[in-house]
């Protein structure tokens, strides 16, 4: 037998799945994938405008605030794509539950885990910042079960931005009347990316995304327009002693030009992927316009936050907008 003639070597080559199970990047990407994990990047900031707003520092009950924002945060991206199975397998079958990369029993026991582990997070952070979790977390299910495919829908998710938002006052001074103002401009920032979300997966919508490029150069304009006094924890700490509301020092030119950049940043963020969809509303331009309706979040809370007279708590929410961006390279940020 001559060498040309000799058989083969036997060459073993495991199946895919195999080869996937050997190094788990399957099943870690599924669930970073399920629960959208480039979005998390816009939730420290809620807590932190809430507690600007309050005229609170970010101290340990800010830090316990922001855990049981993230955990109820990832609950409903959990919650969501178990509740969406039947529809994602007709129409988004790549999805972690439809592909068969996540169990649906699976996905619900981790939106039931984290649920329970934010208002946990909550309580420890105190009691007023339970009662707000708590019907934030309310929200979040409500919407994921019964309101996200009714009229409701957009108006349920924006409550939660709001609660959310809320949560950063509650668990610092408990002031939550004076994160008000903030609270409505991002629950109308997510009502609107809410809006053209519906129609993300079939396109055909104008009025959607051009509705909300309208509304994002209202809430730009909002959002750095200066309030007319400082929280009371940072009147207190500017004069010590002394009664009555002090100028804001947003009015100082350093604050206002930091109020005013990251306020233009979230309306370039926003706009742009927004108008690209009225024109051409195809699914891909809706999806994109969705995604940066998300991103925009982080600088409109950044500004939220600088026009608070929290000008280093600004900058650290800015920074997050970076490192969203480089997640949402590798996993859907939708």
């Amino acid at each position: 037998m001559t060498p040309a003639d000799a058989p083969a070597p036997a060459v073993s080559v495991a199946p895919p799945v195999a080869r996937e199970r050997a190094g788990h990047p399957s099943r870690a990407s599924a669930w970073a994938e399920l629960l959208r994990l480039p979005a998390l990047f816009t939730v420290p900031g809620d807590v932190l405008a809430g507690a600007a707003a309050a005229g609170a520092p970010a101290g340990p009950r800010a830090l316990l605030a922001i855990g049981s924002s993230l955990c109820l945060y990832e609950a409903g991206m959990a919650l969501n794509d178990w509740a969406d199975r039947a529809e994602d397998a007709a129409e988004r079958p790549h999805r972690p539950i439809p592909s068969g990369r996540v169990r649906p029993a699976a996905a619900l026991t981790a939106a039931c885990a984290l649920t329970g582990a934010g208002l946990a997070l909550a309580a420890c952070a105190g009691r007023r910042a339970l009662a707000v979790a708590t019907p934030l977390a309310t929200t979040v299910w409500a919407y994921d079960l019964t309101l996200k495919h009714t009229p409701a829908g957009p108006a349920a998710m924006a409550a939660a931005r709001g609660l959310d938002l809320l949560l950063g006052a509650a668990a610092t001074t408990g002031r939550t009347r004076a994160a008000l103002p903030s609270a409505a401009l991002l629950g109308t920032h997510t009502l609107a990316v809410t809006a053209v979300s519906r129609r993300e997966t079939r396109g055909g919508s104008v009025l959607a995304p051009l509705a909300a490029c309208v509304t994002t150069g209202v809430l730009a304009r909002l959002a750095t327009r200066r309030p007319t006094r400082l929280p009371a924890g940072r009147r207190e700490a500017a004069a010590p002693g002394l009664p009555g509301p002090l100028p804001d020092p947003g009015a100082g030119r350093g604050t206002a030009r930091l109020t005013a950049a990251l306020g233009a940043a979230y309306a370039a963020t926003a706009a742009r992927p927004y108008l690209h969809a009225a024109l051409n509303p195809s699914p891909p331009l809706t999806q994109r316009a969705v995604g940066g309706g998300i991103r925009a979040t982080i600088p409109l809370q950044a500004a939220l936050t600088a026009r608070s007279g929290a000008a280093a708590t600004a900058l650290l929410v800015a920074a997050l907008a970076p490192a969203g961006r480089k997640f949402a390279r590798k996993v859907s940020i939708t």
